[in-house]
């Protein structure tokens, strides 16, 4: 019968494994299993990091958000929780603060022209709710923009009747979504458009489609923003230095 290894074996057997392991042993072991790529980018964000400090204020403050984020409430839980992870509470301590310093180094890199970069993400951030009809036929293309234009049927009516796409089933109504997560060409047009204005059939790859701009919603740089493109700056970053190592 094959043993079944428990949880704390297992992490014994790969530390005893490792320590016998010689250095290009190890580099083939994080080759094989696909995890070269994670440690190059940890190292790389240790180099980054290097230069920032933390106050002990900051430190206790890592801690603690780190505890929150992992919903530990009491020491007893902490305990629990570390043996869990096989972490010490020095270890813990470790990875709180370097996960506090690598916030720290994008506020201190790119949190003074955020709003310079909002600025030129704006547009593509901004919310549309919209109402789409797409077919593939041009003769019935036509015949339902002329009945919306004489008002015979109303959008919602000639979606369920004739769109074949999702949106048929939700009177043809789409929103609210960014616009950098629609079709490039359909988000140029909505982005052109006014409120209400429906726009004559249009080719859009393979289907012909019927669109109306029913609202706009205008991004604002909120905090929740503020982190996204923080986050979004520094992963940019950090793809290009991935990219440039050997």
């Amino acid at each position: 019968m094959t043993a079944v290894l428990q949880s704390g074996n297992i992490w014994q057997q790969a530390a005893t494994n490792l320590n016998q392991c010689s250095s290009a042993e190890i580099l083939q072991l994080l080759e094989k299993y696909q995890m070269l790529p994670q440690l190059i980018k940890e190292v790389v964000l240790d180099q980054a990091i290097a230069p920032i400090s933390c106050t002990a204020e900051e430190e206790k403050i890592a801690s603690e958000k780190l505890a929150q984020h992992y919903q530990i409430t009491s020491d007893d839980a902490g305990e629990r929780w570390l043996e869990q992870n096989h972490l010490s509470r020095e270890q813990f301590r470790a990875i709180a603060i370097r996960q506090f310093k690598i916030e720290k180094f994008k506020h201190l890199t790119w949190g003074s022209d955020l709003e310079s970069y909002f600025s030129q993400r704006k547009p593509q951030l901004n919310r549309v709710v919209y109402s789409l009809i797409r077919t593939n036929d041009i003769g019935i293309a036509q015949e339902i923009y002329f009945r919306l234009q004489a008002g015979e049927q109303t959008f919602a009516e000639l979606a369920r009747e004739y769109s074949q796409g999702t949106e048929a089933q939700t009177n043809g109504l789409i929103g609210p979504v960014e616009l950098q997560t629609i079709h490039p060409a359909l988000a140029k047009i909505l982005a052109t458009s006014q409120p209400k204005q429906l726009l004559p059939p249009t080719q859009l790859e393979n289907w012909i489609v019927i669109v109306r701009l029913e609202k706009l919603l205008l991004t604002q740089l909120d905090n929740s923003l503020r982190q996204r493109l923080l986050n979004e700056r520094f992963h940019t970053w950090l793809q290009a230095q991935m990219t440039a190592q050997p």
